[in-house]
């Protein structure tokens, strides 16, 4: 009995299921098609390529799609505004009715379409897609809530839509097109051509060449990146504000007959070209697009038009050299009546840099090579980078020209070398010469040029004394500098005008003097800091800069600069390790302070040289030597120990 109860339970469960999936599957279709009936238009819209909109108060409007980009046809030919475009095409696709009825049903009723617009429509428009044409029309208003009736394009039902079909589609021509003229952007632009109305009549041609820009015509030289891309971008930036009709012959006239300027921007296989007139009455200039026959108004702000008018020098490159500092392996300078100088780069592990000078000094006599500043050549190289023309001369210059500007005799001849990829683009050989000349007509201004270019530069003077031909200028400042295994034994000032110890002190143990007891624990902050500065000093011993490199034990004679000693300062140290287990002396005489920032030192070391010192060691020495001229009840700390007498290392390289 049980199994027949379960029997017939499960039999109505099979038929209750199948039921139920029955309906939900008719459930499902009938809202599918419901879905599909919301929709005013089909699939077709997916495609659209064209549309035009025909209303009874305005001319009509034409877009059609041209690869990827949309474009007005009519009522002239101009690039469309891509999100108005978008706006109308979604518009169409989501189109949803809120009802709709049958016209076959309208004679039932009494009605027709007049009364509902549609047998004139205010706004009609027909798109294609796929090859084949559709018309839609837009009607009156619903006289309940914001509403529009829509006649479909097969012309059988009308359709209740919402306002915003006609708020898309009843967008202004100012809004329907671009405002740029020109669509190709700066990164894609290959190059830029300019052509001047007479009786000018210059053309101008840049291309990109790499991530510069070079010039074609009407010369071959360097182009500013930086200004070439401005004005890309300017031009970019240029919007039309007025569109006038073609066949009004005073605007032909002044626009398309004798354009001011005709100005051509190339990409990628593809070219843009805007034709500039004469002034406009509405402000601005006539423009019109080449190939075009739409004419506009167009406003051109004066740096942009000053920049095409005079395109031949405000888009050029003002850097004389173009180089790559870290290509540069030697450079040679000449000066008339001085030695040639020649600094090289050594080959040095790859995270480090060292030059060496060398120092000709006339015929017959061996070059000198002498450790050269690094920071020094990277100066004078930078700046040479750096060296821009204040004005372009010639582009051709005739002898007489060259000769007006000093270059008869030079006063100063750079020849720089490269790396075998050679770091000047614009040289096709390894090496650059660069002249400077003065005229003997105004010393106002120096005058440049390359020796492998025509161009003749006007530059700032000041260039003369950034590249100094003397070699002390380029020499190493570091003198000496001691390992941290060096131990001080003995510092000791002394006023040789009565040979007076000012202070002196000398180690008891290790680990030497150390800026901890080079002063006594009770020695005011100020004297501990001079001697820990002028301890530091001395230890990492540097000029900074060379007044001579010959040395005087009476007095310091250097050009301009003669004054007795008046100070004697010695140190002595020892390097562990180093085998020899003896102390080295070093003596420095001293001038007064000649300055603010002026103390001048000799010393027999380092092949006997005269040097202006540091600023930090005229500090040290000044804070010890004023202390001690103005505080007679000063107690002078005598040395600990005698002091050896001084000993001279030999020269480096003796």
């Amino acid at each position: 009995m049980r199994t027949k109860v379960t029997l017939v339970l499960l039999f109505l469960n099979v038929i209750l299921f199948y039921y139920i999936f029955h309906y939900e599957e008719k459930w499902r279709a009938e809202r599918a098609q419901l879905e599909a009936r919301r929709r005013v238009l089909g699939p077709e819209v997916a495609s659209i390529d064209s549309f035009t909109r025909t209303s009874r108060t305005g001319a009509a409007v034409r877009a059609e799609k041209r690869a990827d980009t949309w474009w007005l046809t009519q009522p002239y030919d101009w690039p469309a505004n891509p999100n108005a475009v978008a706006r109308i095409v979604n518009e169409l696709q989501f189109l949803e009715h809120e009802t709709s009825f049958a016209v076959a049903d309208l004679p039932k009723s009494g009605q027709t379409l007049a009364d509902y617009g549609l047998d004139h429509p205010a706004l009609t428009l027909a798109f294609t897609a796929a090859g084949k044409i559709y018309e839609l029309k837009i009607g009156d208003d619903t006289k309940i809530g914001s509403r529009l009736y829509v006649l479909s394009p097969d012309g059988r039902r009308i359709h209740v839509v919402g306002r915003s079909l006609a708020d898309s589609l009843g967008l202004g021509l100012e809004e329907l097109r671009a405002e740029s003229i020109f669509t190709i952007p700066v990164f894609e632009v290959r190059s830029l051509n300019l052509q001047a109305a007479a009786p000018a009549n210059l053309k101008v041609r840049l291309r990109r060449e790499g991530a510069g820009w070079m010039f074609e015509t009407p010369i071959l030289a360097r182009a500013s990146k930086g200004a070439v891309e401005v004005t890309v971008n300017a031009l970019n930036a240029l919007h039309a504000k007025k569109f006038y009709d073609p066949a009004d012959s005073k605007v032909g006239k002044a626009a398309l007959d004798a354009p001011l300027y005709r100005v051509t921007l190339e990409g990628n296989a593809r070219r843009e070209t805007l034709l500039l007139g004469a002034p406009s009455p509405d402000g601005g200039l006539f423009a019109k697009v080449e190939n075009k026959p739409v004419i506009f108004n167009v406003e051109a702000s004066p740096a942009l038009l000053e920049s095409l008018r005079n395109a031949q020098e405000s888009l050029r490159d003002t850097h004389v050299l173009d180089f790559d500092v870290r290509s540069v392996t030697a450079f040679t300078l000449a000066t008339p009546g001085q030695p040639e100088l020649t600094l090289q780069r050594l080959e040095v592990a790859q995270e480090t840099e060292a030059w060496q000078l060398v120092v000709r000094a006339g015929s017959g006599q061996a070059p000198q090579t002498i450790a050269a500043d690094t920071a020094i050549v990277q100066d004078v190289l930078q700046k040479l980078t750096h060296l821009t023309a204040t004005k372009f001369l010639s582009d051709a210059p005739a002898a007489a020209d060259l000769e007006n500007a000093g270059f008869n005799r030079p006063e100063r001849e750079l020849t720089l070398n490269f790396t075998a990829s050679a770091g000047a683009r614009t040289a096709e050989t390894a090496t650059l010469t660069l002249q400077l000349g003065l005229s003997p007509e105004r010393r106002d201004a120096a005058f440049a040029r390359l020796t492998n270019a025509p161009f003749l530069y006007q530059v700032d003077p000041e260039i003369l004394n950034q590249l100094p031909a003397r070699a002390l200028h380029y020499r190493q400042r570091l003198l000496r500098e001691l390992p941290s295994s060096a131990r001080v034994v003995a510092l000791m000032l002394t006023d040789l005008s009565d040979n007076q110890v000012i202070w002196g002190k000398t180690a008891d143990s290790d680990p030497g003097l150390t800026a901890d007891n080079l002063a006594p624990a009770n020695a005011p902050e100020a004297r501990r800091k001079a001697l820990a500065g002028l301890l530091t000093e001395l230890r990492t011993f540097r000029a900074r800069r060379f007044i001579a490199d010959s040395f005087s034990p009476d007095h310091a004679e250097a050009p301009g600069v003669s004054a007795p000693w008046k100070y004697r300062l010695d140190l002595t140290y020892t390097i562990a390790g180093s085998g020899t287990g003896q102390n080295t002396s070093s003596s420095l005489l001293l001038t007064e302070r000649l300055g603010g920032t002026t103390l001048l030192a000799g010393t027999a070391e380092f092949g006997g040289v005269t040097i202006e010192v540091t600023q930090p060691l005229l500090d040290a020495l000044f804070a010890l030597t004023y202390t001690a001229q103005h505080d007679p009840g000063m107690a002078v700390a005598p040395p600990t120990a005698p002091l050896a007498a001084p000993k001279t290392e030999p020269p480096p390289g003796k």
